[in-house]
């Protein structure tokens, strides 16, 4: 089936987007027995069930909330994480940048929460398909409950392989014939070597990291493996506005940076890029400068294992709705 969101009345299990007093928000699944406890007043689940997509309702102390399902950017920024999540803009440019297309067959690696998951599901389209790498098994566990929950369902086209890039891809995937490659992690400069087998000719390896540190060194990794075009980074920062009759001005607050992307194109065998006419020098780096690459330095959020182990449960709990909610028309018809 493709990824599709549900539409129509809602119905028991789906996640729901409500927007009540000072825009406050809240995200529910739908119970039959649910409610939303707020110091405005209680809101009973069953004011929501049935009632179409942009419906307003009334608590009990008489405040309105909007309701309307989550979009993916709304789902991504509220779901539960195991991992820091890739943010909806980047995201989006992630998709652009490395060209994901219906039917290409995509890497990623590492899977964190499922944030980026959902946009490559999506780009990829019915035909494709998305292979997700994760070294540790409750961050997947996370981004699995995660899809399901948004999805309704797990993709079928959608693999999550548990364990070491360098070491299972040449097994999860044949050499050539990948279309993409995503890498979200510390150092990824590790995995380029293994990556540049799996692309096929004309594909795009892109990297998301987080410091300029990072950013260089992969860049000088990418060069020297000759095995790849020029690569090309940016940033990307969004700055909202207060559009509000003739007070029209800035938002005050605005999300700024969060990561670079980095990437390149894989070369035919054999084959040597013409040399740039300008290109800037080369950084050196030594082993002192390697000892700084620790996950505190550059940025990598620990979580400790009780609260993973929350996230994780957050996730399924939510999971579960959402296969509540796709087996509701089944049990309609019966």
């Amino acid at each position: 089936m493709t990824p599709e969101r549900p539409s129509g009345p809602f119905r028991v299990g789906d996640r729901v987007q409500l927007t009540g007093p000072k825009n406050r928000m809240h995200t529910i699944t739908l119970r039959e027995d649910g409610e939303l406890h707020t110091h405005h007043g209680v809101l009973r689940h069953t004011a929501l069930i049935g009632q179409p997509d942009g419906s307003v309702v009334t608590n009990s102390g008489g405040h309105e909330y909007l309701a309307l399902r989550p979009l993916l950017r709304d789902f991504v920024m509220s779901m539960p994480r195991g991992a820091a999540i890739v943010y909806p803009k980047d995201a989006a440019q992630i998709v652009a940048q490395a060209d994901v297309f219906p039917g290409s067959v995509v890497v990623e690696a590492g899977v964190g929460s499922g944030a980026l998951a959902l946009s490559l599901l999506r780009a990829v389209g019915e035909n494709g398909r998305l292979v997700s790498f994760e070294r540790r098994e409750e961050f997947a566990d996370v981004a699995r409950a995660n899809v399901e929950t948004f999805v309704g369902h797990v993709p079928h086209n959608w693999e999550v392989v548990v364990g070491d890039l360098v070491a299972e891809l040449p097994t999860a995937v044949a050499p050539a014939s990948v279309d993409r490659v995503v890498l979200d992690m510390l150092a990824p400069w590790e995995c380029i070597d293994v990556v540049a087998d799996a692309l096929q000719p004309g594909g795009v390896v892109l990297c998301y990291v987080a410091t300029a540190t990072q950013l260089s060194r992969v860049a000088e990794f990418i060069r020297g493996t000759g095995l790849f075009t020029e690569p090309d980074a940016n940033e990307t920062m969004v700055r909202g506005w207060h559009v509000e009759g003739l007070a029209v001005r800035p938002d005050h607050r605005m999300v700024a940076h969060t990561g670079f992307l980095i990437w390149a194109r894989r070369l035919a065998p054999g084959a040597v890029a013409p040399e740039q006419k300008r290109r800037a020098s080369k950084s050196s780096y030594g082993d002192e400068d390697v000892e700084l690459w620790t996950p505190g330095a550059v940025g990598d959020r620990q979580i400790t294992d009780k609260n993973l182990r929350k996230r994780v449960r957050e996730a399924e709990r939510a999971a579960e709705g959402a296969r509540i909610a796709a087996q509701g028309p089944a049990e309609d018809g019966n």
